[in-house]
């Protein structure tokens, strides 16, 4: 069973930073593309950012230059490292993936909350 769980979030002042980890199991985590997705209160699921193999990122043009994801392999844990935080980044974030060896099989985990407030 492909399990994600996210840890990391909370409450930070505008400027802030904070990391968000999230820890996969039950798949090849070195072969398979991580996805960073957020979800503002009234708001549709968006893509953050992504890592593909061979470390391959992608950012929205939101947080680029801001946010940064990576991987730990041997710890099967990808990151979001997220700088200079804004208001407009609460959110709930979730970690997403497309299991390949699994079909493309579509994992989210819980979802961690994000609030940047003074």
């Amino acid at each position: 069973q492909v399990q994600l769980v996210e840890s990391g979030g909370g409450l930070v002042q505008p400027g802030g930073s904070l990391r968000l980890s999230c820890v996969a199991s039950g798949m090849l985590f070195s072969i398979n593309t991580m996805n960073w997705y957020r979800q503002a209160p009234g708001k549709q699921r968006e893509l953050v950012a992504s890592i593909a193999h061979r470390a391959v990122t992608n950012y929205a043009d939101a947080v680029k230059g801001r946010f940064t994801i990576s991987r730990d392999v041997a710890k099967n844990t990808v990151y979001l490292e997220m700088n200079s935080l804004k208001p407009e980044d609460t959110a709930v974030y979730y970690c997403m993936t497309s299991v390949a060896e699994k079909g493309n099989l579509e994992v989210w985990g819980q979802g961690t909350q994000v609030t940047v407030s003074s």
